[in-house]
């Protein structure tokens, strides 16, 4: 385990400090942004090679912009945009070798919430194609290594940013969520990961075209307070009057919860045993710290699982269809085979498309009444540990893989669906030492109280830190 680990903690300026302390060291000119900017840049360069998860390096621009600093909560803090997000000057490649990618002309919308927080921009971080895979691994290059372990998947699509985050590299980077993407890298690479109410933030420009919208955008972080301070700042450029205002949530609450407690995915795939031990050695945590938690069933059937794989299908599908509206230089036949499979198979179920599309429209309603009871829902985040690569490449038989990632990813796309906000917590881990997510949901718009809840059980249970496992 020892020899496979790679991390890039130093007695640097950025030394051990999370984001929020970073700001704070800056702001009181106990630390010069530019400094800083140097020390993330050395830390990058000495893991990069090993965890392949840089896209576009910006590192020379980002040390000049560190200078001036934007002004913002986390003024000069060290950050990465992930690789399908439009920033000024950089390529946007999403992962695909389907296009030659040129720099943006201006920033995205959610670039502009993203930056509004004071960031310096190091550059971009690796997803698997468009985002559509749950392990950040290619048919024609080198995959994005988990730290903990190199030989393991770092999860996906924001694989790389989880691999910079979970090495140190950088306090916080960015990453968005279609599927379980941000809770699945925090899950396997010992993070939090905060999945946000659907409207919670500004809308990428593609998101907005989808008939039913999937994606909410977010970051990696170490520490529960970076992700609270993040959605602080991201609150100041803009904020959806339709949802409770979180503010800064700097700590637990005194309410005991009434918690659900759910052990078996909507695919009925296995849980095995790492993960069924981490849910329930948090359960009787939850317990003893007076929340009440009892069992219970997914207002689901497995025709759930069916629509999600047809309108998946449909995503692979107007990326094939329209990748030239994007860049003239597209060329479908350059997609790797997952993508190819998923387009495939939308086309024999074209005929399925409007029944499931309303039918997943539909679960909002459904996903909202279990919190009627509840005020939070407790899962695994994946039914089994993360594997090691290979497993969910893109070059497995296109069959196979789809099987595989179905019983693995059983767990967070309720949530894209339904629009709940969701987080995954370090709080578990496998015989050899690899990170387990717990998977906390809550009712729309209601973020602070799964913050509030990880506040309470990262007190409990500190987090596990690489630099420190054996």
């Amino acid at each position: 385990m020892t020899d496979t680990r790679v991390h890039a903690f130093a007695d640097d300026a950025l030394g051990e400090h999370d984001a929020v302390a970073l700001a704070e060291l800056i702001r009181r000119r106990e630390l010069s942004p530019v400094e800083v900017a140097e020390a993330a840049v050395a830390r990058v360069e000495k893991v990069n090679p090993a965890l392949n998860a840089v896209e576009f390096a910006a590192f020379e621009q980002a040390v000049e912009a560190a200078a001036n600093p934007a002004p913002g909560l986390l003024s000069g803090v060290p950050f990465f945009v992930k690789d399908n997000t439009d920033v000024a000057g950089m390529p946007t490649g999403n992962g695909t070798d389907a296009y030659r990618p040129r720099p943006a002309a201006r920033h995205g919308r959610v670039a502009k919430q993203l930056l509004s927080a004071g960031f310096t921009v190091l550059g971009k971080s690796t997803l698997p194609e468009f985002g559509l895979n749950a392990s950040t691994e290619y048919a024609r290059r080198e995959p994005t290594r988990n730290p903990w372990n190199t030989e393991f998947s770092v999860g996906a699509s924001s694989g790389g940013a989880a691999a910079l985050v979970a090495s140190g590299a950088v306090p916080i980077a960015h990453a968005n969520d279609g599927g379980g993407s941000i809770r699945i890298p925090a899950a396997v690479n010992g993070l939090v990961g905060l999945k946000p109410t659907r409207g919670r933030h500004v809308d990428g420009e593609q998101a907005r075209t989808m008939p039913l919208n999937l994606v909410s955008e977010g970051v990696l972080t170490r520490t529960v307070r970076d992700t609270a301070a993040f959605w602080a700042a991201a609150e100041q450029y803009w904020r959806n009057p339709r949802y409770p205002a979180l503010g800064m949530v700097s700590g637990p609450a005194q309410r005991r919860l009434h918690i659900g407690l759910v052990t078996r995915s909507i695919t009925d795939a296995e849980v095995d045993a790492p993960t069924a031990d981490a849910l329930q050695d948090t359960v009787v945590l939850l317990e003893k710290l007076g929340h009440t938690v009892e069992p219970v069933e997914l207002p689901l059937s497995t025709q759930f699982v069916e629509d999600f794989i047809v309108y998946w299908g449909f995503l692979a599908f107007t990326i094939s269809a329209f990748g030239r509206v994007m860049d003239r230089s597209f060329d479908s036949k350059k997609l790797d085979g997952f993508t190819k499979g998923l387009r495939r198979r939308y086309q024999r179920s074209l005929h399925r498309f409007p029944q499931a599309l309303y039918r997943l429209n539909q679960i909002k309603h459904e996903y909202a009444r279990m919190f009627e009871r509840y005020h939070v829902i407790i899962s695994p985040v994946l039914a089994h540990s993360t594997p090691k690569l290979g497993y969910l490449s893109p070059t497995v038989p296109f069959d196979d893989l789809l099987d595989r990632l179905t019983k693995y990813v059983a767990f967070t796309p309720l949530n894209n669906v339904a629009g709940g906000p969701a987080m995954s917590l370090p709080l578990g881990q496998t015989p050899d030492g690899m990170p387990v997510g717990v998977h906390f949901a809550a009712t729309h718009g209601d973020e602070r109280t799964l913050l509030e809840l990880a506040y309470e059980l990262e007190a409990e249970r500190p987090f596990r830190r690489i630099q420190d496992a054996g």
